[in-house]
């Protein structure tokens, strides 16, 4: 028999960025392990895509057109989440973008806020639309945030993702320490290198794999369905005394 903390049957989970890399995997296997699901993207068709597998499982799936850099945006979309699914124990600030490799001297505003609009100030606006509506039905939740290896090693030439990572670390520990009285819990999740759609050049590239590759101990890249097992604990009453910790999922790149 399964262990019976691990299901997540009525329960709903909001994956951002929820229709690809990452995010998709998330969502899978939230969606396995009987949670409902509701997924934010920017790409119509990719939603839909989502939509068409998770609904596969047997679970509720909600997919809504958001960016998470937009303020009112949010506030909509997640008016529409529990207007669809009724409520959300989960939420999962996934949704991000990259950094283009610029020299620091380099690096110009534009490019400084394109990053921090979504990798930060999207996961702001998330967090925050969620916590509010755990705090005011009572209960407790789940606030889960996907930083980076950038937000605890150094990231040449990409200050930029680095800092909008780090600052997801330090945002999830204030979190886990405010909203524990009200049964809120906080974790970031470090990925190390996963082959996404965002990384896709980069581990495309010969020259890069035979650099990286041999210093990762797995001996490959990560997927998005290597974050299954971790979502699926982090919105589990398995974690439910699991708060404030950064969980690394790089196949023990980190430590070689």
């Amino acid at each position: 028999m399964p262990y019976k903390p691990f299901d997540l049957t009525g329960k709903v989970a909001l994956v951002t960025g929820g229709n690809s890399g990452i995010g998709l995997g998330m969502a899978q296997a939230l969606a396995e392990a009987g949670a409902d699901v509701a997924i934010w993207g920017t790409n119509a068709a990719k939603n839909d895509a989502a939509v068409a597998q998770l609904s596969a499982t047997g679970a509720r799936v909600h997919a809504t057109l958001c960016d998470v850099g937009d303020e009112a945006a949010v506030e909509v979309a997640f008016a529409g989440t529990l207007a669809a699914l009724g409520r959300v124990d989960a939420c999962f600030a996934n949704a991000g973008t990259y950094g283009r490799k610029t020299k620091f001297t380099e690096l110009d505003s534009d490019e400084w806020h394109r990053v921090t609009r979504v990798n930060l100030d999207g996961a702001f606006y998330t967090l925050r639309t969620a916590a509010r509506h755990m705090v005011e039905r009572g209960g407790g939740g789940s606030l889960i945030g996907t930083a980076s290896l950038a937000a605890i090693e150094g990231a040449a030439r990409n200050a930029q993702y680095a800092a909008t990572k780090g600052a997801m670390v330090a945002v999830i520990r204030a979190l886990a320490v405010e909203m524990a009285r009200h049964g809120i819990r906080a974790n970031a999740v470090l990925p190390g290198w996963i082959e996404t759609p965002m990384t896709a050049r980069s581990v495309g590239d010969d020259k890069f794999a035979a650099a990286v590759l041999p210093r990762i101990p797995a001996r490959r890249w990560g997927t998005g369905a290597d974050f299954g097992g971790v979502a699926v604990y982090l919105a589990s009453d398995a974690s439910a005394y699991h708060s404030g910790d950064c969980l690394v999922i790089d196949g023990a790149y980190s430590l070689f």
